[in-house]
């Protein structure tokens, strides 16, 4: 079984109350709470950020998609919508993540277009937020 490995640090920044700065695999961003929740909106929050890894994730996969096989898009936009609500029958809230995908691209028939929407649903983070994950928190 292979085993795929991300770490990412959030250690806060001090002085604000939620700001925090995020360190992953070299990359060095910047994480807060809106405004409206008690941060500065220094930077994307939680949330924000597991929507457009969501988004992220599907543009790639599609784009990855038309490489591997030869097909011609020319340009691929995910817009991804986060919503937590109660659903009647389920305890708690629940997390809804709507997707609209557009594609484009002149020399599409509608074959290759319809294969390219199918496999925007297929892509890894979409895998795992389906699939559930198992978290385990230890001191350190």
């Amino acid at each position: 079984m292979s085993k795929l490995t991300t770490t990412a640090i959030a250690s806060e920044t001090g002085g604000l109350p939620f700001a925090v700065r995020i360190s992953v695999e070299g990359h060095i961003f910047a994480g807060d709470e809106p405004i409206e929740a008690g941060g500065t909106g220094l930077g994307p929050s939680p949330y924000q950020l597991l929507t457009s890894a969501l988004a992220e994730c599907t543009a790639m996969t599609v784009r990855w998609f038309a490489r591997q096989h030869d097909v011609p898009l020319d340009h691929v936009s995910v817009e991804v919508v986060h919503s937590r609500e109660q659903v009647e029958g389920r305890a708690g809230l629940v997390d809804t993540f709507n997707k609209t995908i557009k594609i484009k691209g002149d020399a599409l028939t509608e074959d290759q277009l319809q294969r390219l929407h199918d496999v925007a649903s297929k892509c890894p983070v979409q895998r795992t937020l389906e699939a559930g994950s198992i978290i385990v928190t230890r001191p350190g």
